[in-house]
């Protein structure tokens, strides 16, 4: 089916997003492993298999759009030092997919593509999840120290 280019154009934006925040995570993921954070370890290496289902679906939306997926343009990578820095550069991520997914799906509306609004929606719905423990991830460092928080993250 012959999808409108600039809907094309836009999932190929949301894919590169979903790359990065793949690769961002997995690093993130993998650090915490390193440090013995074995509970981060396991919530940001499932993010990231999160962006992976996101990326394969946006891959065969433009595919089936007959569009070409885009795979080799990432955006900038954040890797923070500490656990703290990876959580608030995650939520930056996070905070910029959600506008950039409410872009696309007001440009579906727009077009009339509702195949591809009803995909950003519900891709929409899994980024605000992400964002959701985030901030509580965050709020908790707040609240109870870093040191503290970090000892909940062991084994």
């Amino acid at each position: 089916m012959k999808g409108n280019p600039k809907i094309i154009k836009k999932l190929n934006s949301l894919l590169s997003d979903e790359l990065t925040a793949i690769n961002q995570y997995i690093v993130h993921s993998e650090m915490c492993s390193n440090w013995g954070y074995e509970k981060l370890h396991k919530a940001d290496e499932k993010r990231a298999i999160d962006e992976m289902k996101h990326a394969e679906k946006l891959i065969s939306r433009i595919l089936f759009l007959d569009g070409i997926p885009v795979v080799s343009e990432l955006q900038k990578v954040s890797i923070g030092a500490d656990v703290a820095a990876q959580h608030k550069h995650d939520r930056a991520s996070e905070h910029d997919a959600i506008a950039s997914y409410n872009d696309g799906i007001k440009l579906a509306v727009e077009i009339g593509d509702n195949g591809t609004r009803e995909l950003l929606e519900a891709i929409l719905k899994d980024e605000e999840a992400h964002i959701d423990w985030l901030e509580a991830q965050i709020e908790q460092i707040e609240q109870m120290s870093i040191q503290n928080y970090l000892v909940e993250q062991l084994g």
